[in-house]
């Protein structure tokens, strides 16, 4: 229903344009038909030798408001875009997935506001997000869709200011977007409440919060250039995109829990590349002191990053992300026997290799996951070729894997997949 919303808001905004808009904005996108073959059966989701089966037309295109009005006058712009999907892994007879629809404008010269669907993302890190709240897809992820699904859509007011002193986004969401995560469906996973991994049998749901004004989220950045390097200061009120706080155990529920978090981060040259380093403090509004077993703790979170151009077509990047789970000896206290238990630190390591062939019409990826703490890791690998300027083939592999199967990437290795992808874009 919110689609459809969306998309009469946009007709509507093309017929009030005055007679001189005639002219019709430029069209593109592509047409792309996608397979995932898994490595690992899994006879826990729907089906066990494949996780994707899906063909899916974007349309995409800007429109610039013409005429003599009051949008613009301020550099008016719709954008739109959206992609119709036959999901054959649930044999659907189709669906519309509406990626944006927004009006975009300046009314001063220091100021751009943009209303409507969006993609919204920032901070440095790379795969990992700390300052970063805006929905995410993890089943995209993991089966081998373009990493422009990755990230879901908001809908949402952002308002940008440039005075002379920093620059300031202000992002308001009305209505929570959590993460997409692993449900069973096409993706096995650890469930908590049936003490292992599960599928389609899982029982478990996440209880969204209600659309209402005390829900509203709110996000802000503020952001300048000293000389070269970028810095930046964060704040998110608003709840933990996944559901990782329990709301009732009898009826395996769970909930989004209410979270402000506050961050910094540099980005800037570096030893002859680009380096970066990010923090997050995330306190936990429903439970500051951490003494509440069904409600995560607050938790300090710290990235650092360093990528560089080596040359020839090649470029390398390693990142360590370091997490603290903070009031840890109440989390402890408080918990029952038989209850699991999560540790109190985490260390990840990211490593990305990226290497172009053949005039740059080939390009390979291996982007690697590890931490020590967790003794698990995700390999990310692919083979992009532009066999022309309209056709894409890419192939790639999903590992997961892990000691423990309550671990991140651990609960995922039964999700080993190989994918391929055929885009012709126009």
């Amino acid at each position: 229903m919110r689609g459809i919303f969306f998309i009469g808001l946009g007709i509507l905004f093309l017929n009030i344009l005055p007679a001189q808009a005639a002219e019709l904005p430029e069209w593109h996108g592509f047409a792309e038909q996608a397979y995932g073959y898994r490595i690992s059966r899994d006879s826990l989701t729907k089906h066990r030798d494949y996780n994707m089966l899906e063909q899916r037309i974007q349309l995409k295109t800007r429109y610039a408001i013409p005429g003599e009005n009051f949008l613009s006058a301020r550099n008016g712009v719709i954008t739109y875009k959206g992609d119709f999907v036959l999901d054959e892994y649930f044999a659907t007879t189709g669906s519309f997935d509406l990626r944006e629809l927004n009006l975009a404008f300046s009314p001063q010269s220091f100021i751009d506001i943009k209303a409507g669907r969006q993609i919204l993302t920032w901070g440095t890190g790379d795969y990992v997000f700390i300052n970063d709240f805006f929905p995410k897809d993890y089943v995209s992820f993991y089966i081998g869709r373009d990493d422009e699904y990755l990230k879901k859509p908001s809908d949402a007011l952002r308002i940008s200011l440039y005075p002379k002193a920093a620059n300031i986004d202000f992002v308001l969401i009305p209505d929570f977007t959590p993460n997409t995560m692993p449900d069973g469906d096409r993706l096995s996973f650890f469930d908590s409440f049936q003490r292992g991994i599960v599928g389609r049998d899982s029982q478990r749901n996440a209880v969204k919060p209600a659309f209402k004004a005390e829900n509203m989220q709110y996000a802000l950045r503020i952001y300048r250039n000293f000389e070269s390097t970028e810095g930046a200061l964060y704040y998110y009120r608003g709840f933990d995109p996944s559901p990782r706080s329990y709301l009732d155990e009898a009826n395996f529920q769970l909930f989004y829990e209410r979270l402000d978090a506050y961050g910094a981060s540099l980005r800037g040259p570096f030893a002859s590349g680009i380096g970066n380093v990010e923090t997050g403090y995330y306190r936990s509004r429903q439970d500051a002191h951490g003494d509440n077993r069904l409600i995560e703790n607050s938790m300090f979170k710290l990235l650092v990053g360093y990528e560089k151009d080596m040359g020839n077509d090649l470029k390398i990047g390693a990142q360590y992300l370091y997490e603290q789970k903070l009031n840890y000896s109440a989390y402890r206290s408080a918990l029952l026997p038989g209850d699991f238990f999560w540790d109190e630190y985490r260390h990840l390591l990211t490593q990305r290799i990226t290497k172009l062939f053949k005039n740059q019409t080939v390009t390979l990826g291996l982007f690697n996951f590890w931490s020590p703490s967790d003794k698990d890791g995700y390999v990310r690998a692919s083979c992009a070729y532009d066999i022309s300027d309209q056709w894409k083939l890419v192939f790639g592999v999903n590992l997961p894997w892990g000691e423990d199967m309550t671990t991140d990437f651990g609960m995922m290795k039964k999700n080993k997949n190989a994918f391929v992808r055929a885009r012709y874009s126009f």
